[in-house]
């Protein structure tokens, strides 16, 4: 479904993505690990349009998206959420996602139809589906960092997507919310057929929920497979490790 080929990019001569690839097949769940600055998250900027890759391309369902911008790229149907909450913190739970929901359908308010009438019965929907329907109408920034990034999830389903790209979805969460936020990631992919990319530094949660795997390490892709073949690959191993002879992971 989105294959990043030769991904490339760098800042001021240091390289932060390097001749990275990722494939995603339809209905995976793919998880993204490395250490801090291996460049994760400017990976998914490069694939969603924030940042213009020096090299390489992405493809998505066959189609050449490189280069486009972040409005063109939702439009394809890939919406994130982001690694720091990014939602209208003065605007209700309700409103937040109903701004996304008339954002795709490029509609706003007019004589005819107010936007207070547009997009209602979707967006109750969809805050259903991610379990704040009863918080629809609390402002934004009352609620608890949890509910927030929640709350952002909710916001990018709201560009109806196909593929859904997660950076770091549980960072800052309690274990509590971090069990909620699996049990909702399991339920966007079995449910409602998502295809999912996240990255994340909770290996418990990447090894509980992942199909597949793609490590990077200074920016470059050092394996793609299946949880097992990560496991135990001595290159991941010297990556977190510093080349011990420990176990493998987990």
């Amino acid at each position: 479904m989105l294959r990043a080929e030769g991904l490339t990019k760098s800042f001021s001569g240091f390289r932060a993505v390097n001749n990275a690839t990722l494939h995603v097949k339809k209905g995976e769940i793919v998880a993204v690990i490395g250490p801090n600055g291996a460049g994760k998250t400017t990976l998914f900027n490069l694939i969603t349009g924030i940042l213009r890759p020096d090299a390489g391309k992405v493809l998505f369902k066959g189609e050449d998206i490189t280069g486009l911008r972040p409005y063109e790229v939702c439009r394809k149907r890939i919406t994130r959420s982001f690694q720091v909450v990014n939602v209208f913190s003065r605007l209700t739970v309700f409103e937040n996602v109903r701004v996304a929901v008339l954002s795709r359908e490029r509609k706003t308010w007019n004589l005819f139809t107010p936007a207070t009438k547009i997009a209602t019965e979707e967006t109750a929907r969809i805050l259903d589906s991610v379990g704040l329907g009863a918080k629809a109408t609390r402002v934004s920034a009352a609620l608890s960092h949890g509910d927030r990034k929640v709350l952002e999830i909710a916001v990018a389903l709201g560009g109806n997507p196909e593929f859904l790209i997660l950076d770091e979805p549980t960072a800052g969460m309690s274990p509590e919310e971090t069990s909620r936020c699996i049990d909702l990631i399991k339920h966007l992919s079995e449910q409602l057929g998502l295809t999912i990319l996240f990255c994340e530094h909770d290996m418990e949660l990447v090894f509980a929920i992942a199909n597949r795997i793609m490590v990077m390490v200074r920016g470059a892709t050092i394996i793609q497979g299946t949880c097992e073949e990560v496991r135990c690959n001595q290159a991941v191993q010297d990556a977190y490790l510093g080349g011990s002879e420990a176990e493998c992971l987990m």
